[in-house]
């Protein structure tokens, strides 16, 4: 395994603000997560997920998406489990709550273009909050959405920052775990429908 990089001084975290980080995204994933946006810490290395203490790596392994813990700087292997991840807004920020109603809702146009371009089979919105504000569901809930989006099947999972405590990590695994099923039966009924 490749061992940890540096972590990024308090100069480059604030420098890191404005910046972006590319996609993890190819065509015909399984899922595609979309986080709110990055993080500084994610902003200076270039990494989705990168501060320590977010739930994100150790909630995909623990809900069985990957067969072992991947690190942030390993995000490209994702694609080989058929999963990537995109953001709704693409600037780095301090908190999410430095975003707009109208970034949120102009990022659900750029996510609904990925969507149509990649064609996931699901598309996992981390943030109830967020989609909320996004997509103009007030009264929305964890888990799968009614509607689909852009052809996908939609999701919304917890915020997996360290920062939400309404969820645990046995939370996170458990719903991401759902969500996993789910496509599992998705790519079942597509292989059973080729034949």
């Amino acid at each position: 395994m490749t061992p940890p990089p540096r972590r990024p001084t308090r100069e480059e975290l604030e420098r890191a603000a404005g910046r972006t980080i590319r996609d993890v995204i190819a065509p015909n994933l399984r899922v595609l997560f979309s986080g709110i946006n990055p993080g500084l810490y994610s902003g200076a290395t270039g990494w989705h997920f990168a501060r320590p203490g977010n739930r994100f790596w150790p909630a995909l392994h623990a809900s069985g998406f990957t067969d072992r813990l991947l690190r942030p700087w390993e995000e490209r292997r994702l694609l080989g489990y058929g999963l990537g991840i995109t953001n709704l807004v693409a600037r780095a920020t301090a908190t999410a709550a430095e975003l707009s109603a109208g970034e949120l809702r102009a990022g659900r146009t750029r996510l609904a273009r990925k969507v149509r371009r990649h064609r996931p089979a699901c598309v996992a919105v981390l943030g109830i909050g967020a989609y909320r504000a996004a997509f103009g569901r007030p009264g929305a809930g964890v888990g799968r959405q009614p509607e689909p989006f852009a052809s996908a099947a939609l999701w919304v999972l917890p915020n997996p920052s360290g920062l939400n405590a309404n969820h645990q990590l046995a939370d996170l695994a458990a719903v991401f775990g759902a969500l996993r099923r789910f496509a599992a039966r998705l790519r079942r009924a597509a292989r059973a429908g080729d034949r």
